[in-house]
């Protein structure tokens, strides 16, 4: 039997949460990842050798790859020492290098991907470098996705440029033939949206005839989604793509210990409300659960736990 396509959209560290379970069930799996990241080594290699950032495909690769730990742990290594060197990891320099030997960002991914034996296909969301900009509220707009979230003010929405990037006919392709779509877990405007405003991959999401899952992130983000209830999640990425696309949302109804809220209270992060009756209201189906672990008293989503709510939201298709 076929395995079944499941296309998950996003970038940041929730992709990469998330992956790392999925990649042990029987899926052909697809990640389409932002490259929008300006920011730390990936910024400072896209600024000098004009690539596009690494750093978020970097750790999807990572995330899905079936090597030695030593190997990802090499991969991963970031240099704390040495001028040119410090900040950057080992792994945006191989991809640099790689791009630079064959000219090629997708190329140098292909054959990181082997190396690393990754289990699925990473995609970048464009071959090229794109800027992440903000509409904010009072009309001033905010140049650059890691500028985006210490302007101070409110979103309205996000573009980008240049209007003209072109997808890979690849992640086409794959939205069209996936049996499902998840998007996030991740920032909303500076790791899903990125990804969903390049020309035609909204647009193929919407027409899609997958099953649609967001998985609402657990936490507000300070810049981004400050106040802002599941519901505000959704519209914010209705509003964005002209169509009410989503089929399923996964929220968090496990509990966060108050040391832990306190901690991200601290930095004007706090749990999203879920406003489900809103929800409902809208359409979609909304799946509650414990969804949470912690990691050194930092909230991830509960790697397993997610994969396994997805595999038996697919299974229902069969």
């Amino acid at each position: 039997m076929d395995k079944k396509k499941i296309v998950i959209i996003g970038g940041g560290t929730g992709l990469s949460v998330l992956l790392r379970g999925l990649k042990l069930l029987p899926f052909d799996i697809t990640a389409i990842v932002t490259v929008a990241d300006d920011g730390g080594s990936s910024g400072r290699l896209r600024d000098e050798l004009n690539i596009p950032p690494p750093g978020d495909i970097r750790n999807v690769l990572a995330a899905l790859s079936d090597v030695e730990p030593l190997i990802e742990e090499l991969f991963q290594h970031r240099f704390k020492k040495g001028n040119d060197l410090i900040g950057h990891s080992l792994g945006n320099l191989i991809l640099a290098a790689m791009t630079n030997i064959t000219g090629d960002f997708m190329h140098a991914i292909r054959e990181m991907s082997k190396v690393l034996n990754v289990r699925g296909t990473v995609l970048p969301a464009a071959n090229q470098s794109v800027v992440l900009n903000a509409e904010m509220e009072d009309g001033s707009v905010v140049k650059g996705e890691s500028k985006i979230p210490f302007s101070g003010k409110k979103i309205k929405k996000v573009f980008l440029t240049p209007k003209n990037v072109k997808p890979l006919q690849e992640t086409i392709d794959v939205i069209r033939q996936a049996h499902m779509i998840i998007l996030g877990p991740g920032s909303l405007y500076t790791s899903i949206l990125p990804n969903l405003l390049v020309p035609k991959i909204g647009e193929e999401v919407c027409k899609s005839s997958a099953k649609k899952i967001y998985i609402c992130n657990v936490m507000t983000q300070p810049g981004e989604t400050l106040n802002y209830t599941a519901s505000d999640h959704v519209k914010a990425l209705y509003d964005h793509l002209n169509c009410p696309f989503i089929d399923v949302i996964l929220v968090n109804n496990g509990s966060i210990p108050e040391y832990i809220q306190k901690r991200y209270a601290k930095e004007s992060a706090f749990p999203v409300q879920v406003d489900a009756e809103a929800l409902k209201d809208m359409g979609l189906r909304v799946v509650q659960d414990n969804m949470v672990s912690f990691d050194q008293h930092v909230i991830r989503h509960d790697t397993n736990k997610v994969a396994n709510i997805l595999k038996n939201l697919l299974l229902e298709e069969t």
